[in-house]
């Protein structure tokens, strides 16, 4: 039951809670609440895809560094509201971290982007690594306590 768990999260003194929906395996929505005052954001949950990236060996293992944030086109009251719950899920990282999140916003659907990058030959030549996952996300509500 969500209030349970909601409960059992305000009284261990999480700041967030993450909830996936899913049919059948596949990922369809996404449920962000910030706690213990909310806003809770509603998502829906579009082209996921998990395991079409190339070359995995080449990657290795995911990086637990916390990673940059490329938040873009978030313009609108909406736009900087949405910008806002997303970007506080995220700790601040080390300057010297080589992973990055990529949330574009695009005709209100917002692609989810996942990289590392490796500088090779100086500060202007940079390689991107897709790491995976990448999904779209659509916002469908903003409530402004989280769940009750």
């Amino acid at each position: 039951v969500i209030s349970e768990i909601i409960e059992s999260c305000r009284a261990h003194e999480f700041t967030d809670v993450i909830l996936v929906h899913e049919h059948r395996g596949i990922p369809d929505g996404l449920i962000i609440s910030h706690l213990p005052f909310g806003p809770t954001a509603y998502f829906g949950l579009l082209n996921v895809t998990r395991h079409d990236i190339k070359d995995k060996k080449a990657i290795g293992t995911m990086p637990e560094a916390y990673p940059h944030l490329i938040l873009d086109n978030f313009k609108t009251k909406l736009g900087e509201r949405t910008a806002n719950i997303l970007k506080h899920l995220f700790p601040v990282p080390k300057p010297d971290t080589k992973r990055i999140v990529t949330f574009a916003n695009r005709s209100d659907y917002i692609s989810f982007r996942h990289h590392i990058y490796e500088k090779l030959g100086g500060p202007k030549s940079v390689e991107l690594k897709e790491i995976g996952p990448r999904f779209e996300l659509r916002l469908y509500q903003v409530i402004i306590v989280p769940f009750q």
